[in-house]
């Protein structure tokens, strides 16, 4: 019987892992889960909520009233916060600036990993995030890691950020994103690091189109093995 394929898609801020995953699965006919979305949908809570990151109690209590899933429409792959629709505004830059201190708190980080493996009991997944070869899928069958230089991820999100009319400056942007792989790298629960298995993708110098010609290269193997 052919078993379950599993993708798990980690790296650094805005190099395009949502980008990659979602052509993927759109390609592979995949389920997609953007793990950075939810821990940003968390964020959003939070925000509206008031609640205080050093408030344990208020966090936990929070985290009891969140429910997150995902939705397609169009080949996109759109979450809902409590059944709300949020993926515009968790990509907002009040979200961004917080999203690394929220996704440090561990109890953020138990309950994101418990939807996700929720979530994840599906036929076909590919999954993004940070920690997703490590924690979440320890046994994926392919894992990615992607970078970039720190100076085109500022350029690129910079540039989504404006097509969208957001009013941000380019050292906004490349200051929240070395902020971000700081906590990111250095937190006590689940920091970014490269699975020992997974392949690097460094895309600072390579288009979408040959993003996906690299990672094809791995994944066909892969499916026609678990077709034989």
């Amino acid at each position: 019987m052919q078993k379950n394929i599993v993708i798990a898609i980690d790296g650094y801020s805005s190099c395009g892992k949502s980008t990659i995953a979602r052509t993927l699965a759109k390609k592979l006919h995949f389920i997609y889960i953007d793990s950075g979305a939810m821990y940003r949908a968390v964020t959003l809570y939070f925000l509206r909520k008031d609640i205080a990151l050093d408030d344990h109690d208020a966090i936990v209590s929070a985290l009891a009233d969140i429910h997150l899933n995902f939705h397609s429409r169009d080949y996109q792959s759109h979450i809902t916060l409590n059944d709300e629709e949020v993926s515009e505004e968790i990509r907002q830059m009040p979200v961004s600036q917080l999203v690394s201190d929220v996704s440090a708190i561990r109890e953020v980080r138990v309950e994101m990993v418990r939807q996700q493996q929720r979530m994840g009991r599906s036929k076909n997944i590919i999954m993004d995030g940070r920690d997703i070869g490590t924690v979440v899928f320890p046994n994926a069958d392919l894992k990615l890691f992607m970078t970039a230089d720190p100076k085109i991820r500022a350029e690129r999100r910079f540039k989504e950020l404006m097509l969208k009319g957001e009013q941000v400056t380019m050292e906004e942007i490349f200051e929240n994103i070395a902020h971000r792989d700081f906590l990111d790298t250095t937190r006590e629960e689940s920091p970014l690091v490269r699975a020992d298995d997974a392949i690097i993708l460094d895309n600072t110098t390579i288009d979408q189109e040959q993003q996906l010609a690299f990672v094809l290269g791995y994944v066909t193997p892969l499916l026609l093995k678990e077709a034989n």
